[in-house]
């Protein structure tokens, strides 16, 4: 049975590819559930709307590819120590705050 080839890190050490498709897929879901309502409720159009939100995707893609991906750990380097994790939980949850924030903006 043939395996499918693994990405790679920017090292050259294969990486899981499920937390860069798990992502990408929450931020494809999410901007463009939330983008053009958003958009139209500011006084965009609708075309320009769709075009901000692929914008978005594609930055949102561009970083979690940085991210996880280019920068990944090999995955033999074991499990990362609690310090950083919890940094990146910290922050993840900062940003999610304030994206729920702007969010609300334009109900106000």
């Amino acid at each position: 049975m043939v395996e499918a080839p693994r990405p790679r890190n920017r090292r050259g050490d294969p990486i899981d590819p499920v937390p860069f498709l798990v992502t990408t897929g929450l931020a494809f879901t999410v901007v463009f559930s939330f983008g053009p309502i958003y958009g139209l409720a500011y006084g965009l159009s609708l075309r320009s709307a769709l075009a901000l939100s692929g914008a978005a995707f594609a930055g949102a893609t561009a970083l979690a590819h940085r991210q996880l991906v280019r920068s990944a750990p090999a995955l033999d380097a074991g499990p990362l120590p609690p310090g950083p994790r919890v940094e990146r939980l910290f922050y993840g949850a900062v940003a999610l705050g304030v994206a729920l924030v702007a969010l609300t903006l334009p109900l106000l």
